[in-house]
């Protein structure tokens, strides 16, 4: 009986404490000069000059951080992240790991795996697993993927593995592997 009431104490004093962490609301000039230190999680609206938390929200501001694994909806002239879910629209969008869902600005460049839309002038992802739409494409690898711009670049291509030094793994308007 005193175990379960032990472990019901813990699992409490757990559950308050993360519900402690996540706050609903961000106003951040900078992120040490913000109404949430930089590690609160973040559960609502981020307004920011230059803000940087792990979320779940709306982040409207000038330069908008995502720390960890983050969700929502990210419109700003700058949107950098480690991993994201959801929407970015910015300027420059860049995220370190993988990215799954939306990504629209003047660059859109993902580190790692893109699992969605990049639409831009310039895309990049290190993985794409969906479509890329602008001026210029790259995408380093790619298992399944679509690219629709005027240049349009996948290096590790199986349409070209047969001609490598007759023809480059770019092609005009419409590029794709599946």
């Amino acid at each position: 009986m005193k175990k379960i009431v032990l472990l019901a104490c813990l699992v409490v004093v757990f559950a308050s404490g993360q519900a402690m962490a996540s706050k609903a609301i961000q106003l951040s000039l900078t992120p040490d000069i913000a109404l949430q230190p930089r590690g609160t999680h973040i559960n609502g609206v981020s307004l920011n000059i230059w803000g940087q938390n792990p979320q779940t929200s709306f982040a409207l501001g000038f330069v908008n951080g995502f720390d960890a694994m983050s969700k929502g909806f990210g419109l700003g002239l700058f949107n950098y992240s480690d991993s994201y879910t959801g929407v970015q629209w910015g300027a420059v969008n860049y995220t370190e790991g993988s990215f799954f869902g939306w990504q629209a600005g003047i660059v859109d460049y993902t580190v790692g795996t893109v699992q969605g839309i990049q639409t831009g002038f310039v895309n990049y992802a290190g993985q794409l697993r969906g479509v890329q739409i602008g001026l210029v494409n790259y995408a380093a690898t790619t298992q399944t993927g679509v690219q629709i711009g005027l240049i349009n670049i996948i290096p590790h291509n199986a349409w070209f593995t047969r001609f490598p030094d007759q023809i480059a793994p770019a092609m005009v308007i419409l590029n794709w592997r599946f």
